[in-house]
């Protein structure tokens, strides 16, 4: 097999000090990381450390903004406009891009959170104003969407650099979308289980669907949710699967823009 993906996890979510801990074991068994922008979850302390960690660690950073309720997790669809999507949008993106230029780490890629990525598979006009908000920031950010979205498509109108996303460890819906958390199949566990499916899902470029069938989609970056209890096993039976089968793990690779990185 010869093939690259980025293998992506969403940080900044756990609170105290196990779960710090629990993100910092994460760090060496992925390739990008998606900082929690302080609506949905997360603060500005953590976008800081953890952006320290990942630059000593090798690892790309992003932004992972969502909608802004933290009493929900940002996983509760909240009726905004397609332009407050956008200014919210901005407004996370801007303020840990910020953050990140303070400890010389390069904003490489964003990715919505939640209930707001998955209205973007389906909502034209909410996709279009995310895309619209991370092309507002920097037209060289990567656009992290989901496979077949309307987000992907926005990303592509527009002319940004868009990855099309698949889960490790979540299960899909028939018309290709995520299934809804709390049904049975939407979140898995099982590292083993997850790690084979991921091997599957990239090599066969397809994923599978809760009908039985399969749609095939282009892979270019997997995500692992950080707030399963298993995280950590999951990203190291993921990383050791996709290596052994021949794939190469590589962040997506930054845009040229001038930049100072620190050393």
């Amino acid at each position: 097999m010869s093939l690259r993906v980025d293998l992506n996890c969403d940080l900044g979510e756990l609170e105290g000090a196990e779960g710090w801990a629990r993100e910092l074991a994460l760090l060496p068994w992925v390739t990008s990381i998606n900082l929690a922008c302080g609506l949905h979850a997360g603060d500005p302390q953590r976008i800081r450390l953890l952006a320290q960690a990942a630059r000593a660690a090798g690892v790309a950073v992003g932004a992972h903004p969502g909608y802004p309720d933290r009493a929900g997790f940002g996983r509760v669809e909240l009726e905004l406009s397609p332009e407050a999507i956008r200014d919210w949008v901005l407004y996370q993106v801007a303020a840990v891009g910020g953050m990140l230029k303070a400890e010389g780490v390069l904003l490489n890629h964003v990715k919505p959170h939640g209930a707001l990525y998955n209205r973007a598979y389906r909502d034209r006009e909410a996709a279009h104003a995310i895309a619209e908000a991370v092309a507002a920031y920097d037209p060289e950010c990567w656009l992290v969407a989901q496979a077949g979205s309307e987000l992907a498509e926005a990303g592509g109108r527009i002319g940004l650099h868009t990855a099309r996303e698949v889960f490790a460890d979540r299960g899909y819906a028939a018309d290709g979308s995520l299934l809804r958390r709390g049904t049975a199949g939407s979140v898995m566990t099982d590292p083993a289980a997850v790690a084979d499916r991921a091997v599957k899902i990239v090599s066969e470029q397809a994923i599978p669907l809760a009908d039985g069938s399969r749609i095939a989609v282009p892979v270019d970056t997997i995500c692992l949710h950080g707030d399963n209890p298993e995280a950590g096993e999951i990203a190291r039976r993921l990383m050791e699967a996709l290596r052994a089968a021949g794939v190469e793990l590589a962040a997506l690779p930054p845009r040229p823009r001038p930049f100072r990185v620190r050393n």
